[in-house]
C-alpha cells in the first residue's frame, strides 16, 4: 500500500508542475518578463536529471541498502513536505506567482507566512520534493545526479529573480533580504 502512495506522489509532482507552467505564466499585460531563459534551463536540468538517476539506479556501489519499507517512508515525508512547503508558497503569493520571473504592476515584497523566514520558499519546497524524489530510486548516485543539478539550476534562477526584484523594488527588497536568508532559516 505504501508504495502505491510513493507513487502516486511521484506522479503529482510532475503534474502539479507542468500544470503551474501552463497556467500561471506572466501575463504580458499585466508584468515585466525578466526570466532570461531561467525557467528553461530547470526544465531541461530536471529532464536530464530524473533520466540519469533513473540510469545510475541500478549501479551497485551507490546503494543505500536499505529495504524500501524503511526508504519509501522517508521519501514520501520528503515528497509531501517539499510540496506542502511549495504551495503554502505560491498560495501565499497568489497573484504574484508566476513559473517565469516578472514584475507585476503594484509588485510589493511579501514577508508573510513562510516569506517570514525565507525568500524562497517555493524553491525550498521544490527541492526537498527532489530530495524525496531521488530517495525513492534508493540510490546515492541517483540522488546526487538528480538533486545537484537541479540545486545549480535554481540557484541560478533565484540570482536572476532576486536582480528583478532588487531593482524593482529597491531598498524595500534590499532590507527584506538583509533579514531572511533564501532557503534554510537562519543557514542558507
Amino acid at each position: 500500500m505504501l508504495t502505491i502512495f510513493v507513487w502516486i506522489a511521484v506522479v503529482a509532482f510532475p503534474v502539479s508542475e507542468i500544470l503551474l507552467a501552463v497556467f500561471k505564466r506572466a501575463r504580458a499585460d499585466v508584468a515585466m518578463a525578466a526570466d532570461r531563459g531561467s525557467m528553461r534551463v530547470i526544465w531541461i536540468v530536471i529532464c536530464v536529471g530524473v533520466v540519469a538517476a533513473s540510469l545510475v539506479q541500478g549501479v551497485r556501489i551507490g546503494r543505500l541498502g536499505v529495504s524500501t519499507t524503511v526508504l519509501y517512508p522517508i521519501a514520501l515525508a520528503l515528497l509531501l513536505t517539499g510540496l506542502l512547503i511549495r504551495w503554502m508558497a505560491i498560495i501565499t503569493l497568489g497573484r504574484l506567482f508566476t513559473v517565469d520571473v516578472a514584475i507585476h504592476t503594484g509588485h510589493a515584497v511579501v514577508d508573510t507566512g513562510l516569506y517570514r523566514y525565507v525568500r524562497h520558499p517555493s524553491y525550498a519546497g521544490l527541492l526537498l520534493a527532489f530530495l524525496g524524489v531521488g530517495v525513492v530510486f534508493g540510490n546515492w548516485l541517483s540522488i546526487l545526479v538528480l538533486v545537484v543539478p537541479i540545486t545549480f539550476a535554481v540557484l541560478n534562477r533565484i540570482r536572476q529573480e532576486e536582480a528583478a526584484l532588487r531593482a524593482a523594488l529597491g531598498d524595500a527588497y534590499t532590507g527584506y533580504c538583509r533579514r531572511t536568508k533564501r532557503l534554510v532559516p537562519g543557514i542558507l
